[in-house]
């Protein structure tokens, strides 16, 4: 159950991540003050109704058109990356120090030491823990 767990998180949080860093654009089409068609990643339909721009020799007079077309559009985040020129001191010192301090922890572990081969037990004289029996009549 756990590790079933531990995918759907990490998958989850892959959605987070791509979710986060990608730039959407949302064209929508109104109509009046209506709204009559939304898109995400590609045009909108329009309703027909588009003006079309007159030409300079049949009128002089132009109509405003009704039809209105806007673009929503929402930018990534950038700042995921990781820059090394903007480290301050005291940070390259806590990596230094981390880096050696992990590197010599498993030092020494190679050989198989045992601190108590050159002690010998103790001369068992009594029996302690019969000493220390009591017993619920």
């Amino acid at each position: 159950m756990k590790h079933v767990f531990h995918k759907v998180m990490a998958l989850a949080m892959v959605f987070v991540v791509l979710l986060s860093t990608m730039s959407y654009t949302v064209d929508m089409h109104y109509c009046g003050d209506t709204l009559m068609d939304s898109a995400i990643f590609n045009t909108v339909k329009t309703c027909g109704m588009d003006m079309e721009s007159p030409l300079k020799e049949d009128c002089s007079v132009t109509k405003k058109n009704c039809c209105n077309d806007e673009q929503v559009v929402l930018d990534n985040q950038d700042e995921l990356q990781f820059h090394v020129d903007k480290i301050s001191f005291e940070q390259q010192v806590f990596i230094a120090s981390f880096v050696y301090s992990y590197i010599n922890r498993f030092e020494g572990f190679d050989k198989n030491t045992s601190s108590f081969k050159d002690y010998t037990p103790p001369l068992v004289i009594k029996q302690i823990f019969k000493l220390d029996e009591t017993y619920l009549i």
